[in-house]
Order: C-alpha cells, then sequence, then structure tokens
C-alpha cells in the first residue's frame, strides 16, 4: 500500500498493510522544538531547520528527514507554506537549541526572562514565562460580558491568540490570493509524495467560547445563559461554514483529512453533561461534518482531549470518522474499553505511546512494552493510526521517541 492508502484503509476500519503513522500532520500529534532538537542530534542529523511552525505550542515542522526515517504516512498542508529560508529567523529556545521562528511573529522579552506577544494595536494577547514551553493567552475580549451584536466578533476573534498567531498555513489567510495557493499547494504536494494530506480547519465551538469569555465564565454559561450561548454560537457557525465552504471549494478533492478541535473533557470526565452537549453543540458538530461530507472527498478528524468516553456515541452520530489524541490515561478510557465499544464505529488516531509518564519519564525498553501492549490492542482491523496521546513535548528523551518508532517498527508499522 502506498502511505495514503494505509491511511484512508485505516479510517475505513480495513487492516492495512502496516500500522499508519503520525508524526506532525496536525498541532495535536506533533513535536516540541525543544524535542525535536533534541532527536535530530541524537540521530546525529546536522543538516536542516528546527523550525517553529506553530508558535503558540512551540511546535516544530518535521522535515523529510525525520519523517522518511520513522515511516510517517501523513503530512500537514501547512508544510507547503513558508518554505523559503527568508521566510524564518534564528532565534535560541530555552534549552540553549536553535530554531528558527517566521518572520511575522516577534514577541517581546521581559526583564524576567520570558516572552510577551501584541496585537496590533498594543494590546497583550500571549505570555511566554521563563522556561514556560508555550504560549498562554492573556487576552479574553468578551470576559466582562457578551456584547449586544456580534458584529465585532472578526475584531475580538483577532485578539485570541490562538487566531492572532496562527500556524501556517493560517498565518497566510491574509494574503492575496490565498485560496488559489492553498489549492495549487496541495495539488503539488499530492503530486509529490504518496502520504495522506491533512488540514486544519479548527472551528472550534466550545473553545471559542472559552477563549472569549474564558473558561470559568463559559462553563457557568452554559447553564446560566443559554441564550448568549446559543447567540454566540450561531454566530461562529457563520463563520466556520464560511471558511468550511471556501476549504471544500480550494483543496476538497485534493486533501484526504480535515481536522477539526474542540477539548471537551477534563481528566474525570465532560466539562459537561452530555445532555448540554446534545443541546448546544451535537447539532452545529454534526452540521460541519455533513458540509464536509457532502461537499468533499475528505474525512473528518475531531481532536478532543480529555475523557470523553460518555459523549463518544454522540461524536460518532455526528459524522466525525476520527478521534483524537485518545488520552487513555483519563476516566473510561483505557483502550481496551474504546477498541471494544466503539472500534468499529470510529477511527483512534493517537492513544499509541503515553506522554504523561512513560514516554517523558520511562526507560527505552519501557517506552517499548507500552507502545506493543497499545498496538495489540488498538491496531487489529484496522481503525488505528499510531500516534502519541497528544504532542511530544519538551522532556521527552531523544532516546525514548527513538526506542518509540523502533517499537513501532518492529510490530509492523512506520520505519526505524
Amino acid at each position: 500500500m502506498t502511505s495514503r492508502e494505509r491511511i484512508l484503509s485505516a479510517i475505513a476500519h480495513k487492516e492495512p498493510d502496516r500500522v499508519p503513522v503520525d508524526l506532525g500532520a496536525t498541532p495535536s500529534s506533533g513535536i516540541s522544538a525543544i524535542a525535536y532538537g533534541n532527536v535530530k542530534r541524537h540521530l546525529g542529523i546536522t543538516s536542516g531547520h528546527n523550525r517553529v511552525y506553530d508558535v503558540v505550542q512551540q511546535l516544530a515542522q518535521p522535515e523529510d528527514d525525520i519523517l522518511n526515517r520513522f515511516g510517517i504516512d501523513v503530512v500537514d498542508v501547512a508544510r507547503t507554506f513558508d518554505t523559503k529560508d527568508s521566510d524564518w529567523y534564528d532565534v535560541t529556545l530555552f534549552d540553549g537549541g536553535a530554531a528558527q521562528y517566521p518572520q511575522w511573529f516577534h514577541p517581546v522579552a521581559t526583564p524576567d526572562g520570558g516572552w510577551r506577544s501584541y496585537a496590533p494595536d498594543g494590546t497583550e494577547i500571549a505570555m511566554q514565562l521563563k522556561d514556560m514551553n508555550f504560549y498562554d493567552q492573556t487576552c479574553f475580549p468578551w470576559l466582562d460580558d457578551y456584547p449586544a451584536d456580534f458584529s465585532g466578533l472578526a475584531d475580538a476573534m483577532g485578539k485570541v491568540h490562538w487566531a492572532a498567531l496562527a500556524h501556517s498555513p493560517w498565518d497566510h489567510s491574509g494574503d492575496a490570493g490565498f485560496w488559489e495557493t492553498l489549492r495549487a499547494n496541495a495539488v503539488a504536494l499530492r503530486a509529490s509524495t504518496d502520504r495522506a494530506i491533512m488540514v486544519v480547519v479548527g472551528c472550534n465551538l466550545f473553545e471559542w467560547g472559552t477563549f472569549l469569555r474564558r473558561m470559568d465564565n463559559f462553563l457557568m454559561d452554559l447553564l446560566a445563559e443559554p441564550e448568549n450561548v446559543e447567540r454566540l454560537l450561531d454566530a461562529l457557525m457563520e463563520v466556520h461554514l464560511a471558511t468550511l465552504d471556501k476549504v471544500c471549494r480550494a483543496v476538497g478533492d485534493v486533501v484526504d483529512v480535515v481536522r477539526f478541535g474542540d477539548d471537551l473533557g477534563t481528566d474525570t470526565g465532560p466539562f459537561m453533561a452530555p445532555a448540554t452537549y446534545r443541546e448546544f453543540l451535537k447539532p452545529r458538530h454534526m452540521q460541519l461534518c455533513d458540509y464536509v461530507h457532502k461537499n468533499s472527498r475528505m474525512k473528518t478528524f475531531l481532536h478532543s482531549c480529555g475523557s470523553i468516553y460518555s459523549l463518544l456515541p454522540d461524536l460518532i452520530e455526528c459524522g466525525f470518522d476520527v478521534i483524537n489524541p485518545v488520552q487513555t490515561a483519563c476516566y473510561q478510557m483505557e483502550p481496551e474499553r474504546l477498541k471494544a465499544e466503539f472500534g468499529k464505529d470510529i477511527t483512534f488516531w493517537g492513544g499509541g505511546a503515553d506522554t504523561r509518564k512513560t514516554l517523558n519519564h520511562g526507560t527505552p525498553q519501557e517506552v517499548k512494552d507500552d507502545v506493543r501492549r497499545r498496538m495489540d490492542i488498538l491496531a487489529p482491523g484496522g481503525g488505528f493510526v499510531f500516534n502519541t496521546v497528544h504532542n511530544i513535548l519538551a522532556d521527552v528523551p531523544p532516546e525514548n521517541i527513538v526506542a518509540m518508532f523502533e517499537a513501532v517498527a518492529e510490530f509492523g508499522g512506520g520505519a526505524a
């Protein structure tokens, strides 16, 4: 099989010739720039760059050498943007390693060793404290109350760091001819690789409520201000459906998977009762999935952290083909339970290696044992793409990353 066939076979719940593997096709299945630099040095790779394409999470864009070495089967169309050396400038990461930031991102150093990022009007939108490995949101545009109308929604969204500091290709969304460029890039990428292609669209709903109002307020709003929640979600859906229309027209016949995001879970269960999810979010998630399936050939991928076991039947009914990151350390998210109950209905993209304890604190042998156990459970019958439980963070030793991919190759997947 080609890599693309391998990915699509797994999503169709047909067991492919080997387990398909992802590293870096989404900003929730990638690797921190610090960990990426460490693994390159460990492997003796001195060529290329360490380019931080997602500055909020400080994630590197994996290069072809790494993709080939580890047998990665899927790539993000984002890699076709910011490809010139002049698009980047040199920086030093907190661990002293060399990296590069995109030219549009110029945070301001603080006396205490941290960094701050500002909107064009001077509003502080994000901060990275000394030795912190990501940027945290500092501006919540509607913290005090909902506006009387949502004519200022676009401006408010632009003050949220997830949008203001968007990773590629969306850092170019304001460019003249962006949609034509996106299509041309995706067509060229498809012609140059047999890997599956991902496009990340976000289209978050619950999360945008928390970005605009702050988590504590929006959780209370779901119960105390349902009318305002409905108004906000309707306004967001107008934005998201307009985006999806353009995405489907531009690359719906070229890209294989479209990635949505909405973190719905905590360690111990969903942020809200399933009934609340069904009232506010389920009809809208279903509308997003329906639009993609009716207007493109792309498969729908939802990134949702935490314990979402009790929501999975609803997410399946919504039409999501794939769930990620499969956070197996959370309540009722054991891989055995998930595979037995939902393995025929949704593809698990993740759950392949524990990033909370084993990958970062275990020995290479413990990492291999963990990976083999999980693959034994999740791989049979298809419906599984190997990926870690969320991103590989800065504290993961490079020898453990290599051991993880060796275990995948030994099982029958990737290449190491």
